[in-house]
């Protein structure tokens, strides 16, 4: 009994069986319980994943495999009078890449530069566009790449998840530079353009237009967005045929006014002068040529113009960007003599009798301290009528009419031949120009009007100034004798696969020419500009086989500088010598077309604008142009 209770003591008890039973027992049961749980767990989740959001995960597994791709409409094409392409859209290849798909951006660069397929230039353009663009929207590496570019790369594409060559429609130019300011340019769409265009409806598209006639029409000729449902592999390549297609609407085409020889023509015929060369039909209004020298390639412009070539142009003294038919504004000098002696004639305040001495100058009565001085320094030789004045450019007797007609009558009647006010091209971007009177000085100079500010704007000069366009739009009511019509590019339309053709719109301000005795003074005396051995545009015009009518124009630029026999010094700074303009029509019976030509620094109109305005009238009527 001892011996037994000194075991117990010891540590040495006997196991308890059923305790340890109890254990087991119960941890079997929690692990089944576990077990079971998670199992119920698993299979719970298997009945929601697979039944409850079975539609839900259905679709998203469809959104991996097929994918809604939009698709850009084909721009409008344009085209001249007898249906010669101006703007058409060419195939042309690039290199896109989505960034969602590329795992390693910097790496698969440098390898696709390893082949020779960019440069350094292609990068830093890519890395601009890059940044703000939405991962899963292609990204343009590089534009017009070569049919060996593109052999290349596909030899290698496997390699580049994410980078592909996209075959794509862009606006091409075939004549370029002799008809950038009439066409204008579509250039890249930039983050401003978004704010103020229907993004929804251009998704798909990189360009639309920025300048001139491609702006002015770009709702017409961009047409609609399309789209196309479509399965993709992994690596987003299309499978099969599109699952569900909705087709883009394309741009409606135009058929212009403008005839492409003609252009090209008045393009050649200004050679290296800065300035201008308006064609109008004054009929209707239809503008046959218009051009700004010097030019541009739109091309250019299109997929991106590099750094250098733009700084090129906006660095040029000559300013190639700058549209001088729609905004230069020059003195129209001399060229607004018929239309002064018009209103002098109309107004009563001379007759084809009146006459003036012209002994080189003309004074302001009792203000004989300011002397306004002829182009000629000894005068015009004794008494000058209006036809006189006219055909030889006589600046006294402008100077006398403009002093008694006064700027109210002046300019009145000025509006009406289209001064001051817009010519209604359809282009935008046109200025009006200035047609000053006393209601415009207050209003832009805070100063009442002077009779010598009367004087200058009898021979086209001090504030008055006018676009190449307003001259020949001034002109063409005279050539006519009718209605002044606005200037148009367009005139039809293409809808449902037909020419829409658009009625020419008359100018909201007209000319009353009465019983046109008046009229028919001014168009005499222009006709003897061209033919009469004083004409000052005669050299220019001698031996043309059409009869044709017109005035030149000498646009002085700073005061001259003359010597003690009145004979002016030759500036010898190209800068400084004067412009030279020129208006005309042709021909004389029947006009059919009106022109305006300046020339910067170009010299006397006779010399210099007036064998411009020659050149091009040959080519029209050589041509025969309907």
């Amino acid at each position: 009994m001892l011996k037994t209770t000194n075991h117990i003591k010891s540590g040495h008890a006997f196991k308890d069986h059923r305790q340890e039973r109890q254990i087991l027992v119960s941890r079997t049961i929690f692990a089944f319980i576990f077990v079971a749980a998670l199992m119920f767990s698993l299979l719970a989740r298997g009945w929601y994943l697979q039944v409850t959001k079975h539609e839900d995960y259905q679709t998203r597994s469809n959104n991996n495999r097929i994918s809604l791709q939009r698709v850009a409409p084909n721009r409008g094409l344009i085209y001249d009078r007898n249906g010669v392409l101006l703007a058409e859209n060419r195939s042309v290849y690039s290199l896109e890449v989505i960034p969602e798909q590329v795992t390693n951006m910097a790496q698969v660069i440098a390898q696709i530069k390893d082949l020779a397929l960019i440069e350094d230039k292609h990068i830093t353009s890519f890395n601009k566009r890059l940044t703000g663009v939405r991962r899963f929207k292609s990204v343009l590496l590089k534009s017009r790449l070569s049919e060996e570019e593109v052999a290349i790369f596909s030899a290698n594409g496997h390699r580049f998840n994410g980078v592909r060559v996209e075959a794509r429609l862009v606006r091409h130019y075939p004549f370029g530079e002799k008809i950038a300011h009439a066409l204008g340019s579509v250039r890249r769409i930039n983050d401003r353009d978004l704010l103020r265009i229907d993004q929804a409806n251009y998704r798909a598209t990189r360009h639309m237009g920025k300048v001139g006639l491609e702006k002015y029409y770009e709702d017409i000729l961009h047409g609609t967005i399309g789209s196309r449902t479509v399965e993709t592999d992994v690596q987003g390549r299309v499978i099969g045929e599109p699952i569900k297609e909705t087709p883009p609407i394309p741009g409606r085409d135009l058929k212009l006014s403008l005839d492409v020889n003609l252009q090209i023509a008045a393009a050649e015929a200004i050679g290296s002068f800065r300035g201008s060369v308006i064609v109008v039909d004054p009929r209707n209004g239809d503008v046959l040529a218009l051009v700004s020298n010097p030019g541009y390639d739109p091309n250019d412009f299109v997929t991106g113009i590099s750094t250098e070539k733009y700084a090129k142009l906006t660095g040029s003294a000559d300013q190639p960007l700058f549209n001088r038919a729609l905004r230069g504004l020059y003195s129209p000098g001399s060229t607004i003599k018929p239309m002064l002696a018009w209103v002098g004639l109309d107004n009563k305040f001379i007759t084809k009798k009146t006459t003036i001495n012209d002994p080189g100058y003309w004074v302001i009565p009792n203000k004989e301290e300011r002397i306004y001085r002829d182009h000629i320094a000894w005068g015009h030789g004794g008494k000058v009528d209006v036809n006189k004045a006219i055909i030889e450019s006589c600046n006294p007797f402008f100077y006398d009419l403009a002093y008694r007609m006064g700027i109210d009558i002046i300019s009145e009647n000025m509006y009406n031949f289209g001064f001051g006010i817009s010519t209604g091209i359809d282009m935008g971007e046109e200025l009006t120009g200035i047609m000053p009177s006393r209601d415009w000085k207050r209003a832009n100079r805070r100063s009442d009007w002077y009779p010598g500010e009367t004087v200058l704007t009898g021979i086209g000069q001090g504030y008055w100034n006018a676009t190449p366009l307003q001259l020949a739009n001034a002109v063409s009511p005279i050539a006519t004798g009718g209605n002044r019509h606005n200037l148009r590019l367009v005139t039809a339309e293409s809808v449902e696969g037909k020419w829409q053709e658009k009625v020419p719109v008359l100018a909201d301000r007209q000319i009353n020419f009465g019983d046109g005795a008046s009229l028919g003074i001014v168009r005499k005396a222009m006709e003897q500009v061209t033919r009469y051995p004083a004409g000052t545009a005669r050299k220019a015009f001698d031996g043309a086989n059409y009869q044709s009518a017109g005035k030149t124009g000498t646009v002085q630029l700073r005061t001259q500088v003359v010597d003690d026999s009145g004979k002016k010094i030759k500036e010898s700074k190209k800068k400084f010598n004067d412009n030279a303009v020129y208006v005309g029509y042709a021909p004389i019976d029947i006009p059919e077309v009106v022109i305006s030509v300046v020339t910067e620094n170009g010299g006397h109109g006779g010399e210099a604008a007036a064998p411009v305005a020659r050149r091009v009238l040959d080519a029209y009527f050589s041509q025969v142009i309907n």
